[in-house]
């Protein structure tokens, strides 16, 4: 059953166009909108909301399309606009008013549809209900603990109106459990968003059982949401599993950068996206599609208009070469932070460049603010979504600590770690940074000395923040 419809139209839904489209329930519907505008709801008089409406985006970035929707969608070349609409399950009239949106869009604009199938210009009638319906944003189940959202769309991404709903169950302290069947995947924003429990990514297999889509426990419905039933692992999650040569090589870093109106912030994802594929990203954005050409200085403007509060993004490569990254921004006491997580695909583990690391490394220490940045790698897809079946851990194959943690932890000290590699000094002599190495990304016991390492270090730190200072 199709749930979300989407109209890329070569011209901008104006104002005209999109209460025309507005209009496909009749005039008994009513409109609501997120604070920042940013989705509009169609609601039943009693405040039912019945389809949620993404503010249309004009899209730069190219490869989003293909990405996101598939090959075989034809879709001119950016710009052009995207318009998502996304129907409740919970009303038979959602899923026919949502494609009539996206039809009037598109008759009236040009362009196309997703799916083609959906989308229609009839009215659709929507019956009269009872009230005390409760308004929330267009989910398809809602208890006092958790909001379900069921969707069947192929690859699923972290849409602005799925920002909305995480940012609605959070608000009311609910979980939010995202229900699909086996073939869907996950962008690796969506998934970073998720963030583990409460939220769970449900998964129906074949057999009319649920599973957890990340770590493949048994569900089950009870008591308003969805638990853990036996402990064992679903077989629909492990019999997924296949061995690959496709690998994921991921940079989880931190820089941290002193208070300055003339800070530039994403230099340092820049400089770390060209280090590893000879360009820079094509573009970014708060959520998918990515829809802004790449702009470290937009990018800054952004979040300083966002401050104090968190800045949360999403930046991509270009359609040739699988890149995807979040990047989090935010004011902490040292100054600003940027936690960034990279994560770039390839089609053989000979093609990663890891003898690159550690000269990256060097180059954010010495020029972004490094304070960590752990390098790992897998067995994964190279197309870097995340299907629901079991998939080889990630191995790490290096770690570069920062100047100021070595400085805390003592340079002797940190040098004597525990490692069968002798780490690496990195930056200037007087403020150094160390890199430490763990091998190709082969090696199971790269956690244990990764894990003995981090003991290592907090002791010596924790030692270190314990002795009086010298006066």
């Amino acid at each position: 059953m199709t749930k979300d419809v989407i109209a890329l139209t070569p011209k901008m839904p104006d104002t005209q166009s999109l209460l025309a489209a507005l209009h496909a329930g009749g005039p008994d519907l009513e409109l609501t909108a997120t604070d920042d505008g940013a989705v509009v709801h169609l609601c039943t008089a009693e405040g039912r909301r019945l389809v949620s409406v993404e503010a249309p985006l004009l899209v730069y970035v190219p490869g989003e399309v293909r990405r996101l929707l598939g090959a075989e969608v034809a879709a001119a070349e950016p710009p052009y606009w995207w318009t998502e609409v996304r129907a409740s399950t919970a009303a038979p009239e959602a899923e026919p008013l949502a494609g009539s949106v996206c039809g009037r869009l598109t008759m009236l604009l040009g362009g196309t549809t997703w799916p083609p199938a959906a989308a229609h210009t009839a009215r659709v009638t929507v019956p009269d209900e009872p009230p005390g319906i409760q308004a929330f944003p267009t989910v398809d189940a809602l208890t006092d603990s958790t909001a379900v959202v069921l969707s069947d769309r192929a690859l699923l991404p972290l849409t602005a109106w799925l920002s909305d709903v995480l940012r609605a169950t959070a608000q009311s302290n609910r979980a939010l459990h995202l229900v699909t069947p086996l073939h869907v995947r996950l962008t690796l924003p969506l998934r970073t968003a998720l963030g583990g429990a409460p939220n769970r990514w449900v998964v129906q297999d074949s057999s009319g059982g649920y599973y957890d889509g990340l770590s493949g426990a048994r569900l089950a419905w009870r008591e308003g949401t969805f638990l853990p039933t036996d402990g064992t692992l679903a077989d629909a999650f492990t019999a997924g599993a296949a061995p690959t040569e496709q690998r994921q090589l991921t940079l989880a870093f931190r820089t941290v950068h002193p208070p300055d109106e003339r800070l530039v912030l994403g230099r340092a994802l820049e400089a770390a996206w060209r280090h590893l594929t000879g360009s820079p990203p094509a573009g970014w954005g708060t959520a998918e599609p990515v829809n802004l050409p790449w702009s470290p200085d937009r990018l800054t403007d952004f979040a300083r208009d966002r401050a104090p509060a968190p800045t949360h993004l999403v930046a991509v490569g270009a359609p040739d070469r699988p890149a995807i990254a979040t990047h989090r921004i935010s004011r902490t006491t040292a100054g600003v932070a940027e936690e960034i997580t990279l994560a770039l695909g390839y089609d053989r583990p000979q093609h990663m460049p890891l003898d690159t690391l550690e000269s990256l490394a060097a180059t954010l220490v010495t020029e972004h603010g490094l304070t960590t940045m752990l390098a790992t790698v897998r067995a994964a897809r190279a197309d870097l979504t995340m299907p629901p079946h079991l998939e080889a851990p990630p191995l790490p194959v290096s770690f570069t600590l920062g100047p100021r943690d070595v400085r805390k932890v003592g340079l002797t000290h940190a040098l004597r770690a525990p490692v069968t590699a002798q780490p690496r000094q990195l930056g200037s002599p007087g403020r150094p940074a160390l890199h430490y190495s763990f091998g190709d990304g082969t090696d199971s016991a790269a956690w244990t000395a990764l894990e003995r390492l981090g003991t290592y270090l907090r002791t010596a730190a924790g030692r270190a923040g314990s002795r009086p200072s010298a006066r």
